[in-house]
């Protein structure tokens, strides 16, 4: 009996056992089944992107940056095909292994392959590690020969930039550099166009217009093996090139004034005297932007970074100089404008003035003898304008010179590194210096010396303003088919000069609304008489056209290319006794201790079109260095007006 019991108990547990093993296999088949329908559909989707992202490829190309083109439609900065190899660290599976390989194939030397290991280093496993950003020829076919061996290489067709004209646009254009992190976090539309090793522009035009010149990404899409090993190209999306830029530069003027200045610092600027176009803007010594596309080696750096006579600096710009005798022409509108003096005051010059125990010299030791207004500026006589500048004082001086650009930003917000500049007054010693003005800086001001700080663009600013007639322009250097032309220009200042007359004569209401309607137009006139800026021009003229005019030697007879100019001589260092009584030469004294030399001029005479400065640091006088540049520019600059006015004339005819 009791064994019956048993044998029924132990079925039961059997049975039960059996029970439970079995519910669980069903279970367990139940959510395999479950799970392999979700996987197959309900998920399929989800796994298939998975799959396709193994089996895929995306490569985001670098964007292919806009031109510059001159004024001739001549390229000035463009693009050159170049062949890079990237590779991701991590994903690769043996870094060491394929470095070794990549050194055996290009040939790296001991230096590059340390700077590679290095740069690697330095920055996160999954960023792409730039093995080289300019591969020859050679070398990019031996590394697509060998790919199969080389997992996780990506050799990259790409393009840079490329700066046909070298170091004659480099203040101009600046150049470009592979993007910071600064760079990405100030401008979004870069941090939305990176990829590795993209450029963007560092300095100059470069920088001003990146986001218009920096253009969209194109993409390609490739299906890779399971080694990441391209095996076929499934889809390519174009990409936008950036905006081209039309300069109003002119070439051939911009690489004749290279030429002309050569290794010595300093500047010249030429500029439409209408229009306001910049024809040439060059700042010396250049260097080659082209050094800095694929990183500038430290043999290249050195040299340009101790360079004595600052290749970095754009002098045009940010060069700040005493204008010296390029102010007198400003000097003495200011007086006739003010009526300080008439053209007929005259001043009997002995070489030099005292006053309250300052001794005032004139460059000319034994004097001018009795000069008028005319005299004074063909001849340069300083003692003439200390006598003037002492008469008008320098707030009225000061408010002639900003009105004609100087003191000033001539390009505006263009170029991040423009200068102001100084043109001193009674109120900005005080509030600068906390200290009152004293009579003998007004003396000096009126020779262009002492607090008062220019640019060369500024002068040549001014002299465009004095040579149009007295009318004020708005300099460019980016054309704009919006802005107005040489003709409408030419219209606007008319009915500016009938307006003013018009309110001279005290004729109506009617009149002085007219007036204001047409100042707040444009091209407002910055005189108040029309015969003191006429005055002035003449007296230019005469200085480089005339017997005795301190550029008289440079002068040219012809009147198709006929001139009229202003010297200057900057003194950088004050003049002791003894040195005056040595009379030296300019090669006689230290380098660093000579005056700049520097000249302003506009031309041709008969009606005229364009202005230049010209400022050569240290070159001693601007009647000896800086003038005969001029002659050999104007030349050029009148040869070429005619090809300049034919290009607008088909601009007009497309428009």
């Amino acid at each position: 009996m009791i064994s019956g019991d048993f044998g029924v108990r132990k079925l039961q547990t059997i049975n039960r056992r059996m029970f439970i093993i079995g519910a669980a296999k069903i279970i367990v088949f139940t959510g395999i089944i479950t799970r392999l329908f979700s996987l197959q559909i309900t998920e399929n989707k989800k796994y298939l992107t998975l799959s396709d992202k193994n089996r895929l490829r995306e490569w985001r190309l670098p964007p292919v940056r806009g031109d510059f083109i001159d004024y001739f439609d001549n390229v000035v900065a463009g693009n050159l095909r170049v062949y890079q190899l990237h590779v991701i660290p991590e994903q690769v599976e043996n870094f060491k292994s394929l470095m070794l390989r990549l050194k055996e194939i290009l040939n790296l030397n001991k230096k590059e392959f340390s700077k590679i290991i290095k740069k690697k280093n330095s920055q996160k496993p999954w960023e792409t590690l730039i093995i080289s950003e300019n591969l020859t020829w050679e070398q990019f076919t031996k590394i697509n020969y060998f790919l199969h061996e080389l997992s996780g290489a990506k050799p990259v067709l790409t393009v840079s930039r490329n700066y046909p004209f070298k170091e004659n646009y480099t203040h101009v254009l600046g150049y470009v550099g592979q993007a910071s992190e600064n760079d990405l976090i100030n401008n979004e539309i870069i941090k939305k166009s990176h990829v590795p090793g993209l450029k963007v522009g560092k300095n100059g035009l470069e920088k001003t217009f990146e986001s218009e010149l920096i253009g969209k990404n194109g993409v390609q899409r490739y299906e890779v093996n399971a080694y990441g090993k391209r095996i076929n190209q499934l889809d390519h999306e174009e990409g936008e090139k950036g905006k081209t830029i039309k300069l109003t530069i002119d070439t051939e003027i911009q690489k004749l004034c290279n030429k002309l200045l050569g290794d010595r610092a300093g500047s010249i600027s030429v500029m439409d005297i209408y229009t306001g176009d910049i024809i040439a803007m060059h700042s010396s010594p250049s260097f080659d932007p082209n050094l800095f596309l694929f990183g500038i080696s430290q043999d290249d750096w050195q040299l340009i970074k101790n360079n004595p006579l600052k290749p970095l600096t754009n002098k045009t710009l940010s060069g700040l100089y005493s204008p010296g005798s390029t102010i007198k022409p400003i000097v003495a509108l200011s007086a006739l404008e003010n009526d300080v003096i008439s053209p007929k005051f005259r001043v009997n010059c002995t070489g030099k003035m005292e006053m309250y125990g300052q001794t005032y010299h004139c460059w000319k030791k034994r004097g001018h003898g009795v000069v008028n207004l005319k005299e004074a500026i063909k001849q340069s006589c300083d003692s003439y304008f200390y006598e003037i500048a002492r008469k008008l004082g320098v707030d009225r001086l000061n408010a002639t010179a900003l009105k004609f650009g100087l003191g000033k930003k001539v390009l505006k917000e263009t170029y991040a590194n423009e200068k102001n500049g100084l043109v001193p007054s009674t109120e900005w010693k005080k509030n600068n210096l906390g200290k009152g003005w004293v009579l003998g800086e007004t003396l000096i001001t009126g020779i262009g010396q002492g607090y008062i700080q220019t640019t060369p663009l500024q002068l040549c600013l001014m002299t465009a303003q004095l040579a149009n007639g007295g009318y004020q322009i708005y300099p460019r250097i980016v054309v704009n088919k919006n802005e107005a032309s040489f003709e409408e220009i030419q219209s606007i200042i008319k009915k500016n000069q009938e307006s003013l007359k018009e309110n001279k004569d005290g004729l109506t209401e009617a009149s002085e609304q007219l007036l204001s309607f047409v100042k707040e137009k444009k091209h407002e006139p910055l005189y108040r008489n029309p015969e003191n800026v006429k005055f002035v021009l003449n007296a230019m003229f005469s200085s480089t056209n005339e017997v005795r005019g301190t550029s008289y030697s440079s002068r040219i007879e012809d009147p198709k290319y006929q001139f009229a100019g202003k010297t200057g001589t900057a003194q950088v260092k004050r003049i002791t006794e003894k040195q005056r009584e040595l009379e030296l030469k300019t090669s006689d004294i230290p380098y660093n201790e000579r005056d700049h030399a520097l000249y302003i001029a506009f031309g041709p005479y008969k009606n005229p079109r364009y202005a230049l400065s010209i400022i050569v640091e240290h070159g001693g006088s601007g009647s000896s260095t800086a003038a005969p540049m001029a002659k050999k520019l104007f030349k050029l600059i009148i040869d070429r007006h005619e090809i300049r006015e034919e290009i607008k004339k088909k601009n007009l005819t497309k428009i």
